[in-house]
């Protein structure tokens, strides 16, 4: 690529981060990814951070170091969920998702503004979910998940005339990630019963989602922003039980 692309991209050493990571440094992106592990994958244009997103002062100061280089995109996908029942739901697990999925977005973006400004041009994608329609024992990830694709069109709106697009990308159940399998047994008649509940009779994959965030990324693609693209076989439109 001739233009520079430096992305950013929490929760990058697993899953679906991982995977978008892979997709980047393919075509040529310098990657930093920001997680509490480092990737399993190695690169030359991959670079490491080790950051616990739920701590604000760590992922200040992560922010602050990123911020001395220019940013071009920024990718938050780091997302846990805490299912609980309304009753069970405990303040803390709501706080602490507000930290990492809201929070940390709100700290990185700001700190890479000021050279997207300068530069005029800017990619962010946020990692939302098709739980932010609703979903049992999801209160505080639903609530969150569905606070990004609020301040994605927010954002959408006050960046645009920087040359700077804000999009979303909502993930139905993907199987190969450490999140999935934390609810859902693999080979289990659970994990059988929901992929015949999804439309496309199939569970997604990462290289599903991160083929989303890749469109949203593109340097041609300035004319997209704020919106949000449901990667879920469908689910989205009906409903669906996890």
């Amino acid at each position: 690529m001739t233009a520079r692309n430096f992305a950013v991209v929490t929760g990058g050493s697993t899953g679906i981060g991982a995977e978008i990571c892979r997709q980047m440094l393919e075509r040529g992106y310098e990657v930093i990814s920001l997680a509490r592990r480092k990737p399993a994958q190695s690169h030359a244009r991959l670079h490491a951070v080790e950051v616990d997103l739920m701590d604000r002062s760590a992922t200040e100061r992560a922010a602050a170091d990123i911020a001395a280089r220019f940013i071009s995109h920024i990718v938050h996908n780091a997302g846990i969920i805490r299912p609980a029942l309304l009753p069970d739901v405990e303040l803390e697990d709501l706080q602490a998702l507000m930290q990492l999925h809201l929070g940390a977005a709100l700290t990185l973006v700001q700190a890479a503004l000021p050279a997207m400004k300068r530069n005029r041009f800017g990619r962010v994608v946020l990692m939302s979910s098709r739980g932010a329609l609703g979903l049992e024992t999801r209160s505080a990830y639903s609530a969150t998940k569905a606070g990004m694709i609020g301040m994605a069109r927010t954002w959408a709106l006050e960046l645009a005339p920087d040359g700077i697009t804000v999009n979303v990308v909502a993930p139905g159940p993907i199987s190969d990630t450490e999140m999935f399998r934390s609810v859902v047994a693999k080979d289990s008649e659970r994990e059988k019963a929901l992929a015949a509940a999804i439309p496309v009779k199939r569970l997604g994959r990462s290289d599903d989602v991160a083929r989303a965030v890749i469109f949203f990324c593109d340097r041609a693609n300035g004319f997209v922003t704020g919106q949000t693209l449901y990667v879920c076989g469908g689910a989205s439109v009906g409903t669906l039980v996890i």
